[in-house]
């Protein structure tokens, strides 16, 4: 079973075969990249080559002060114009 993450694909392997063969799964991870494992069927972990892995850590990813200090929209989030919901009427004391 194969499927596609990351413009890859990978082969799938069941939790007991990877145990049992891990050398196997290993040189398949390092030769063709990242592999999937699953449990039960449904997809639990994926192995990944350490420079994939090393990659992925040092992405792009700027820090607080770079976030807040941009110049760029900090959010992408549509609000709804005012005075459209409904209030709740308001309690005289």
């Amino acid at each position: 079973m194969t499927s596609l993450i990351w413009g890859v694909f990978m082969r799938a392997w069941a939790v007991q075969d990877a145990k049992a063969r891990f050398s196997e799964l290993l040189a398949t991870c390092v030769q063709n990249g990242p592999q999937m494992v699953t449990y039960r069927g449904e997809e639990a972990a994926v192995l990944v080559p350490v420079m994939e892995w090393k990659r992925l850590q040092t992405s792009d990813k700027p820090t607080l002060k770079e976030l807040l200090l941009s110049k760029k929209n900090r959010f992408d989030i549509r609000l709804p114009e005012r005075g459209l919901k409904k209030r709740r009427k308001s309690i005289d004391f």
